[in-house]
C-alpha cells in the first residue's frame, strides 16, 4: 500500500509511544497517530512511510477517549504549531500518557520496573506555566512557532505555555530580519527581556530589543543574572522544586564532596555548597561559558565550589580522586556510557540523576544498574503541561 493508495485510514489506537505519539497497526504494520489518545477510534492521514513503520495524524476523532477535552492552546494541533502536541487531554488523560511511556522506555531500555504516578510541579495549572521562548523569524519578517517538524511558522502567538500577554506587540509594527531568533524571558522581578540573535556565517550577533541582555532569576534567597539566551528551567517553579530535592536526596553534609555535573548557572551547586560548608568542596561543571560565568557571579560568596567551564567527561577524567556525591542534569540527549562509567571508576557512592527525555533517562538507567548501581527513588514530574515531555530524576546508590 502506498500514499496515493491510502492517504487516509480508520485506526484505532492503542498505547502511548515516546514523542507524543499513539501506537496503531494496520494490516500488520505499526503506525504512530499522532493527536490521538489511547483506546479511540480515529481517522488519520498518513504523513511519513518508513520501511517498518508508518506515521500519521488525525483527521477526525469518531470514538473520543473520555479524556478528550476542547484544546487549551488556540494555536496548536494538526494544521497549527509544534508546541502544546497534548493539549487536547485533560490533566488526568495527559499525565497517564507521558507516565505510560516513562514507565515502558524504563522497562525496556534500563530494565527497570517503575510504576510511579507523575507528579505536578506545582499547583499553578496546565497553562501560562512557561516564561522563557524562543521564536524563529520566517521570511515575512515576523517572530512565530515552528509548525511540527517543518520550517514553516505560525505567527499567531497565543501559545497556551505562556502567560497572557507575554509576547504581546512582537509582530506589531517591527520588521524582523528572516533566519534570525528572538529570546522572551519573563523574569522573577516580572521584567519582560527580549534578545534578537542573528547569524552572519561563524558569526553572531546579539541586540536586545527590550530589557536588557541578562535577566534576573531566583531560587530560595539567592539570585542569578544570567544571559535571556542561557539555559534557566522553562516552568517558572521547576528550579526551586528541583533544587529541594536535589538537596533532600543528595543528603550533603559538611566536608563532604560534590559534583554537580552539567550543572549550568550553578543552582544545585548553591544548595550542595551550602550544604558541604566551607570545609567541604564541590564542583560544577559545565561547557557553556554563560551558564559558567553566571556560575561565578552567583556563587561568588560560596568559596568552597569551584567553577569549571569543560566537558563533563573531560571534567571528570582529571579529578584525582572520587565525590561523596554526584548530581546529573545532562541535555536530553541524556550522559551516555563514558560519563556513567567514570562515575562508577571514581566509586562515587550516592548520584541523583535528572533527565528530561524519558528514552535518555531510562538508557542511563540501565546504564547505572549495569555498574551495580541501585534505583533508591524516581520521580516524574509533569514539568511541562500540554505538551508529551517530562522531567525525571532519580536517586542511585552503590
Amino acid at each position: 500500500m502506498t500514499l496515493h493508495d491510502a492517504p487516509e485510514l480508520t485506526l484505532v489506537t492503542g498505547a502511548p509511544a515516546n514523542g507524543g505519539s499513539c501506537v496503531a497497526r494496520y494490516d500488520g504494520r505499526v503506525i504512530f497517530v499522532r493527536h490521538a489518545l489511547p483506546g479511540e477510534r480515529v481517522r488519520a492521514r498518513i504523513v511519513a512511510q518508513r520501511q517498518s513503520y508508518w506515521h500519521a495524524e488525525v483527521v477526525d476523532v469518531i470514538d473520543p477517549s473520555p479524556g478528550r477535552i476542547e484544546s487549551q492552546c488556540p494555536i496548536a494541533g494538526v494544521h497549527g504549531a509544534g508546541c502544546c502536541d497534548l493539549a487536547f487531554a485533560n490533566l488526568e488523560a495527559a499525565r497517564a500518557f507521558k507516565a505510560q511511556v516513562v514507565a515502558e522506555q524504563l522497562q525496556r531500555l534500563g530494565g527497570y520496573n517503575w510504576l510511579g504516578l507523575m507528579e505536578p510541579v506545582s499547583d499553578a495549572g496546565p497553562t501560562g506555566w512557561r516564561t522563557r521562548v524562543r521564536l524563529a523569524v520566517g521570511p515575512h519578517c515576523q517572530v512565530g512557532f515552528h509548525r511540527y517538524h517543518s520550517h514553516a511558522l505560525v505567527t499567531d502567538l497565543r501559545c497556551g505555555q505562556l502567560p497572557t500577554g507575554m509576547l504581546d506587540g512582537l509582530n506589531s509594527g517591527r520588521a524582523w530580519p528572516p533566519g534570525g531568533q528572538v529570546h522572551v524571558v519573563l523574569d522573577d522581578d516580572g521584567r519582560r527581556h527580549v534578545l534578537l540573535t542573528v547569524r552572519h556565517g561563524r558569526r553572531i550577533t546579539i541586540s536586545a530589543v527590550e530589557g536588557d541582555y541578562r535577566a534576573t532569576q531566583r531560587v530560595g534567597a539567592r539570585s542569578w543574572r544570567l544571559p535571556v539566551t542561557a539555559f534557566w528551567q522553562a516552568h517558572r517553579d521547576a528550579a526551586g522544586v528541583y533544587s529541594n530535592l536535589v538537596a533532600d536526596w543528595a543528603q550533603a553534609t559538611a566536608e563532604m564532596t560534590a559534583w554537580d555535573l552539567y550543572g549550568g548557572a550553578g543552582v544545585f551547586a548553591a544548595a550542595l555548597g551550602e550544604a558541604v560548608g566551607e570545609s567541604g568542596q564541590v564542583l560544577t561543571v559545565d561547557s557553556a561559558r554563560t551558564a559558567s560565568r553566571a556560575a561565578q557571579g552567583a556563587l561568588a560568596d560560596l568559596p568552597q565550589v569551584a567553577v569549571i567551564n569543560d566537558s563533563v567527561r573531560r571534567a571528570l577524567q582529571r579529578q584525582p580522586a572520587g565525590a561523596d556525591i554526584a548530581v546529573l542534569d545532562p541535555p536530553r540527549t541524556g550522559a551516555g556510557r563514558d560519563v556513567i562509567n567514570l562515575l562508577a571508576a571514581a566509586g562515587v557512592p550516592r548520584i541523583v540523576h535528572i533527565g528530561c527525555e524519558a528514552a535518555s533517562f531510562g538508557r542511563d538507567i540501565g546504564l547505572y544498574i549495569a555498574q551495580g548501581y541501585a534505583i533508591e527513588k524516581i520521580k516524574v514530574f509533569d514539568a511541562f503541561p500540554l505538551t508529551h515531555h517530562v522531567e525525571c530524576v532519580a536517586l542511585l546508590t552503590r
